[in-house]
């Protein structure tokens, strides 16, 4: 990759706002990013904006970041709508590179966001269910839990099935599971914009009821609204500008396959192009955000990043490398489980926590010394493997 920097980041809170629309969200990130960078408006050359779902539960399609955007000072410029699922932020931010890089902006603003609480939460899981092949769904069964009660949320019983298969592969326990949202709830705890900022202990979390078997609640992510907006720019704006200590080493996007079993998932793809882009390695990373949508899923990530050995993600855990203080910190922010998982915005908060951790802004959470950071974000499901998969790599 050209060299490209983070010259501004920021993101608003996240959580149930009900009384915040998505241009008022939109607009607050935009505004402090901005600020962030100590640009004015006029001064971005492209817009790239991440949604995934403003379609579906406000009705609002074609010109959703020209709406978003409406009152921000942006219209004018180029304003490219980016919808990729759950990885829309993290493809925004590489499309915002992608200008840099070619020389085509000497500044791109790539912004994520997402409105998704509305009167009913049935619209809202019903949005993220089109996240698969309706022409062809994945072959997973809904499986009951105990009481009778069955799941209605498709992706946590995507969810569920991965991590039956690889508790059955790995050894994994329900409790290492629990332990995973223990950790990013201790986290989230010191964020203060995140969607639940109170410490759970392992018997609230095993003590919470079934969503999808062995999932219960307290292992999935929450349905949250917020807003994250990242300024790129060239390295020769930078230096005239100053500021933009942050290098952008690597953005790699793949989509997943449906090849057969022996075929690397898309996660392992991406990661193994973004260390070779970057010219580091798993070895190099020194905090990590990456997308725990439930807190399974962590723990596999931990290996397809190659930050453990295939089947040892619950010792890494257990070891405490990956909780704050550790070896490499992963979800410093809170992770999707705690911080929220607004869908369209979770890609670009991840890159701006990333980039408050380079930078040693990030308080009582901040990884002491961080230099490396690694951010791993997927959305959608095809049959054995997320549909969008994006693994972007920064340095200080």
């Amino acid at each position: 990759m050209g060299v490209v920097r983070v010259l501004g980041a920021a993101l608003t809170m996240f959580g149930k706002l009900t009384d915040q629309r998505l241009r008022a969200l939109a607009e607050r990130a935009v505004g402090e990013a901005l600020a962030d960078a100590a640009l004015t408006p006029g001064e971005v050359q492209m817009v790239f904006f991440g949604n995934a779902v403003a379609g579906l539960i406000s009705g609002q399609e074609m010109i959703r970041g020209q709406s978003a955007l409406r009152g921000s000072g942006l219209l004018g410029m180029p304003i490219v709508n980016v919808e990729d699922a759950c990885a829309s932020g993290t493809a925004a931010f590489r499309l915002a590179c992608m200008a840099v890089e070619a020389g085509a902006a000497d500044v791109a603003l790539a912004v994520g966001a997402e409105k998704m609480t509305c009167a009913g939460k049935a619209l809202s899981l019903g949005a993220i269910g089109t996240a698969i092949d309706l022409s062809e769904p994945p072959t997973l069964a809904t499986t009951p839990s105990r009481d009778g009660w069955e799941s209605r949320s498709t992706f946590m019983d995507v969810y569920a099935a991965m991590t039956r298969d690889y508790a059955q592969a790995s050894g994994a326990q329900e409790s290492d599971f629990a332990d995973v949202a223990v950790k990013n709830s201790r986290h989230g705890a010191l964020n203060p914009k995140a969607h639940y900022r109170r410490a759970l202990t392992r018997e609230e979390v095993l003590a919470s009821r079934v969503i999808s078997p062995p999932l219960r609640l307290l292992m999935c992510s929450p349905i949250s609204d917020g807003a994250a907006a990242l300024v790129v720019c060239s390295e020769s704006f930078a230096r005239h500008h100053g500021g933009g200590e942050v290098r952008v080493r690597a953005c790699e996007l793949r989509s997943g396959t449906d090849g057969d079993a022996a075929e690397p998932l898309g996660v392992v793809r991406a990661a193994n192009a973004a260390y070779e882009a970057s010219g580091l390695g798993p070895g190099d990373v020194e905090v990590a955000e990456v997308h725990d949508g439930a807190a399974p899923a962590e723990l596999m990530v931990y290996e397809q990043l190659g930050l453990c050995a295939p089947g040892d993600g619950p010792k890494l855990l257990a070891s405490g490398d990956t909780t704050l203080g550790g070896r490499v910190p992963v979800n410093a922010g809170g992770g999707l489980l705690s911080r929220g998982h607004p869908i369209g915005a979770t890609g670009c908060a991840q890159l701006v926590e990333l980039t408050d951790q380079l930078r040693g802004r990030c308080g009582t959470r901040q990884v002491a010394g961080a230099r490396v950071a690694l951010a791993e974000n997927a959305g959608g499901y095809l049959e054995r493997d997320s549909a969008a998969i994006g693994v972007t790599v920064l340095s200080r």
